[in-house]
């Protein structure tokens, strides 16, 4: 034992990851088509892409774990004879540069270039198969060119439009947000930051055109996540039901339109309540300080709620304009009230309060004396019912309408299609759909973004720049530390311009365009980068699109991929693209943490990947990324994890160059009845691997697990070391070790390339590795003897697993945590530890 673990010693001095990393590095540089997608290529293709970073000057190991997952797939899709696109860029506008470039009293777009080359040079030492010709950075002209384009086209279909309206404004970043970036009740970028309501004119999209389809075709993407799914349904907020005016009392001009899901219920309304926000509340508090001053306390309330991220359990209260509206159906007059809990981004930001058949106007009625009528009885009540205490629950919707004039006797369901039509056809009202989705706000009073193409001419109004004079250049040497309105408004040369119509004097639009519009996009420009005639080329785009595997954070569900999915549509209808969504699959990866917080400058826990490179290398930092648990989950960082998987690699290093067998110079052919047992128990293990490997990457990509079964195949052929005695061929069938040495340098090569190039040129292997055919493995050899191992959860039995004989304690934990059954039963509680007992249990415990 003590021989052996000093040959151990010996064999991982040799391994030295700076000096390989270093020679390879070179060697891929000096030939720039090596990652580079074929054009008019025969072979079926691959698209993998992760989203791009923002170029804030260092990556972090988000980033890392990110790019080595995408990293490893495109490895692997080349080994298997696909046409592969893995392209990067930047997504290089928006406000944190800007925000740098003040601290730092230097110019943005300096600032910007600077940090991309930093990072660019990070990606390269981390040996990230990028297809660097199509590099896009977001914030040249030859990108926001196109960006400008789109708009114009935008324009002239109605889809881009200036209003005026409240707007989210955070004082921080001293911009507008759309609603989309504001996280409750505060800033996506300033935490500590509540949103402030501001009345502006603004640039709109009209994302909402496209609402009914956005939601409609979450169905046709089965290999996104679920969760994600969810978010963008529940965001898109499809809700069925009719609009009805109230007339407001003494202003025969105005009327209070609210949006219902339950007109049936409307007889059952006893007050009209609106959003603090809501237009007419200007107007009832007009000369009534005192009542201005209780609605403001009404916003405040809202605000600080929204802040905990629970308006829902906000504890109600309203305030009496003493003005009342008239309820069409009943002639009923009704006190118009202004409630804390009714917002202004749900429908029309009034609703009719029914306190017998909503629980929280139910409350709400209870704390100020409001009258409580029941309007819905279930079939099997007493349509003379008349009392007006409701019994729980209080919407009863398969029941029949009472105190209802007309309609008493009908179902709900019934009932509600012919009180939509009596509304319609009386001119107070109509069904409809109505949608939280809210158009897509992209004007920002900042310098660090898009201009937007647009001119204001007295004569002619709002005039489009011609399409030949673009790109509007955004002009450098632009003093942004002043506040007040958008910088480029005190730059006179961007500001004074020509009408194209008239040929008179006009003013240059401002504001630029919010980021998420570059990245709504990109995606398509990676496919024809270089093209100065079009935003890219529709036949080349067809080829790559939809994109086959997308990778990214999913706190960008909401922001990035319903704006994108948006983009595509649009594109769509101008005759761009064909496909209908941008990203056939889907996969967001688990944040990594430290110190049991997310890894952030701002709690001092980041890890350098440039330190963790230096220490260990880049193929130990990148497979460590991939190793420590499943990459949907979040990663608990350890410095000893990847000094752990440098060991293994120089383990790795020492099976293939202890006396190698030159692969090209034996190439005749081996049976396993010309191996000794010790060599058959090998070989089945060899198979046994590349079937787990194989099917991890066309699985849920438990990279975790393949790695685990590289660690377990080397064990094996590091127990029987007399198969690789360096003379006796009686014992060392040399075409059986060249094979075993191959195929693991094969199956090694996408999680850690720098040494897997190594070893394949030391085995005397000619062709690249990164096109070498992944290996096959036989079915009857790959077979596994299985056993079922009980799964419990705090010590009661939930369930059981499928596993091999002989499984590691890693694996069974992998596969009882990945179990559907077994998922579904700790969702939503905190995982404490996995006790395993190999071949026998294993205990989830959660609190």
């Amino acid at each position: 034992m003590a021989q052996e673990e000093k040959n151990t010693v010996v064999r991982e001095d040799r391994y030295d990851a700076q000096r390989i990393e270093s020679k390879w590095f070179a060697r891929w540089q000096e030939d720039p088509s090596l990652y580079a997608a074929e054009p008019n290529s025969t072979k079926a293709k691959y698209y993998v892409l992760e989203m791009l970073p923002y170029p804030s000057g260092a990556l972090h190991m988000g980033h890392v774990r990110n790019y080595a997952i995408g990293d490893a797939l495109a490895r692997y899709m080349w080994m298997n004879n696909y046409n592969v696109l893995h392209p990067m860029g930047w997504d290089s506008f928006g406000l944190p540069a800007e925000n740098a470039a003040i601290s730092n009293n230097t110019p943005p777009r300096e600032w910007t270039l600077r940090n991309i080359a930093n990072m660019k040079a990070q990606m390269k030492r981390l040996g990230f198969a990028y297809d660097w010709s199509r590099e896009v950075t977001t914030c040249l002209p030859e990108f926001y060119r196109w960006n400008q384009w789109f708009f114009l086209k935008l324009h002239e279909k109605g889809l881009a439009y200036r209003k005026k309206s409240r707007v989210n404004w955070c004082s921080k970043c001293a911009t507008v947000l759309a609603n989309e970036q504001v996280v409750n009740g505060c800033c996506w970028r300033h935490e500590d930051t509540l949103v402030e309501q501001h009345e502006l004119e603004q640039w709109f999209l009209r994302i909402t055109k496209y609402a009914e389809e956005l939601l409609r075709d979450l169905d046709k993407l089965e290999n996104w996540p679920e969760k994600v799914r969810t978010m963008q349904r529940n965001w898109i907020g499809r809700s069925q039901g009719t609009l009805v005016d109230f007339k407001v009392e003494g202003a025969s001009d105005s009327a209070i339109t609210v949006f219902t899901t339950r007109v049936d219920t409307i007889y059952g309304a006893t007050s009209v309540q609106l959003a603090p926000q809501h237009r007419m509340v200007g107007r009832l508090t007009k000369n009534n300080d005192p009542l201005r001053e209780q609605v403001e306390q009404l916003i405040a309330e809202q605000r600080k709620a929204k802040e905990v991220g629970d308006i829902g359990a906000i504890e109600k209260h309203g305030v009496n304009t003493h003005h009342f509206a008239t309820n069409p159906y009943n002639g009923e007059r009704v006190p118009i009230w202004v409630a804390n809990y009714i917002l202004m981004d749900y429908g029309t930001g009034a609703i009719m309060s029914v306190p017998a058949h909503d629980e929280r106007d139910y409350e709400f009625a209870r704390k100020y004396n409001l009258p409580v009528r029941i309007v819905v009885v279930p079939q099997s009540g007493d349509p003379e019912e008349t009392s007006v205490e409701p019994a729980l629950p209080f919407t009863t919707f398969d029941g029949i309408l009472i105190n209802s004039g007309p309609f008493n006797g009908l179902n709900c369901t019934e009932a509600i299609r012919k009180m939509s039509a009596h509304a319609e056809k009386s001119g107070f009202g109509k069904a409809t759909v109505t949608f939280r989705l809210k158009d897509w706000g992209i004007s920002r009073q900042r310098y660090w973004g898009t201009p937007i193409p647009m001119l204001y001419c007295e004569k002619d109004g709002i005039v489009p720049v011609p399409e030949k004079d673009l790109p509007v250049i955004l002009p450098e040497n632009v003093d942004i530390t002043l506040s007040g309105g958008s910088p480029l408004g005190r730059v006179p040369e961007f500001v004074n311009a020509t009408c194209p119509k008239c040929g008179g004097p006009a003013r240059r639009e401002t504001d630029t365009m919010d980021t998420f519009v570059d990245s709504s996009w990109y995606f398509y420009r990676y496919t024809d980068a270089r093209n100065d005639h079009a935003p890219f080329d529709p036949t080349t785009a067809a080829y790559w699109f939809p994109i086959d595997q997308y990778i990214g954070g999913v706190e960008h569900a909401i922001l990035h991929l319903i704006y994108s999915r948006f983009w595509t549509k649009f594109m769509r209808d101008m005759g761009l693209v064909k496909n209908d969504e941008p990203v056939q699959r889907l996969f967001t990866q688990g944040m990594i943490i430290k110190g049991g917080a997310k890894m952030s400058k701002s709690l001092g826990n980041v890890v350098s990947p440039d330190d963790m490179v230096a220490r260990y290398g880049a193929d130990s930092t990148r497979m460590y990324t991939l190793f420590a648990t499943a990459p949907d989950r979040e990663l608990a960082w350890q410095d000893e994890g990847v000094e752990g998987v440098r060991r293994f690699l120089s383990r790795v290093s020492a099976f293939v160059s202890q006396a190698p067998v030159i692969a090209g110079s034996y190439q005749q052919d081996y049976s396993a009845t010309d191996l000794t047992p010790a060599a058959r128990k090998v070989l089945r293990k060899l198979h046994q691997t590349i079937r787990r490997i194989t099917e991890d990457f066309k699985g849920r990509w438990h990279f975790n697990t393949s790695v685990a079964g590289l660690m377990e195949l080397l064990k094996e052929c590091n127990s029987v070391p007399e198969i690789f005695a360096p003379h006796d061929e009686a014992v060392r069938p040399r075409a059986f070790v060249a094979d075993v040495q191959r195929k693991f340098v094969l199956l090694l090569a996408p999680f850690a390339p720098h040494l897997a190039h190594e070893l394949w040129e030391m085995l005397g292997e000619k062709g690249s590795l990164l096109r070498a055919p992944w290996p096959k493995y036989d079915p009857a050899l790959a077979k596994e003897e299985e056993i079922e191992i009980p799964v419990q959860i705090n010590g009661k039995l939930r369930g059981l697993i499928v596993v091999p004989v002989d499984s590691s304690e890693e694996l069974i934990r992998e596969r009882a945590l990945s179990d559907d059954k077994i998922n579904s039963a700790i969702a939503g509680k905190q995982l404490v530890k996995v006790i395993v007992v190999p071949g026998r249990l294993a205990n989830i415990v959660v609190r």
